[in-house]
């Protein structure tokens, strides 16, 4: 992107890469996210699943923590039902299905990621809890993928190409060899 011109959509996403990146150095599934209200970073998190050996501790659940724990993002006593109502969450890889299901209780806004989660993926990957389920007090959420795809998707190839030192049975894999050739969504 040197030399380009980002619209503020590709910043956010910018920033989310770097905590995918912060992620990666720190030996975990590289996923980062950024929560933006009135067009400022009010939370930025990665995943720490294999820091805390908690698999709930995703990126999008670090950041909301962050959130409900700051008495002037959540003012205690709020009517707000929907803390995030008024917020944009910028991902890197499509929410998986208990990270989606968590936005929506929280009454996100709008959500952006990089790129699909075939396996998990709570967006539209393999089920769309954000409009396709139905809730009978949750508002649905706009969702749009395929911000920054190509980054995002080379980042969790560069982490699984590699071992993870954190998995109970730790496979080889030095055999393996990073694929830089991303087919079109």
């Amino acid at each position: 992107m040197a030399g380009l011109i980002m619209n503020h959509h590709e910043e956010f996403m910018a920033e989310a890469m770097a905590m995918a990146e912060e992620a990666l150095a720190a030996g975990e599934v590289p996923v980062g996210c950024v929560f933006v209200r009135d067009r400022n970073i009010i939370a930025r998190a990665r995943n720490r699943t294999n820091q805390l050996r908690n698999a709930t501790r995703h990126a999008e659940l670090e950041a909301i923590d962050e959130i409900l724990a700051d008495p002037v993002l959540t003012p205690p006593g709020s009517s707000n039902a929907y803390p995030l109502s008024d917020t944009t969450l910028y991902v890197t890889v499509e929410p998986c299905i208990m990270c989606a299901s968590a936005l929506r209780q929280m009454g996100i806004k709008e959500v952006f990621y990089g790129c699909a989660n075939d396996r998990f993926g709570g967006c539209e990957g393999v089920i769309g809890v954000n409009e396709a389920v139905q809730h009978p007090s949750h508002p649905p959420y706009k969702a749009t993928g395929g911000m920054l795809r190509e980054a995002a998707i080379l980042i969790l190839r560069r982490f699984y190409v590699t071992e993870n030192t954190n998995a109970p049975v730790p496979k080889s894999k030095a055999n393996r060899v990073l694929k830089t050739e991303i087919s079109p969504p």
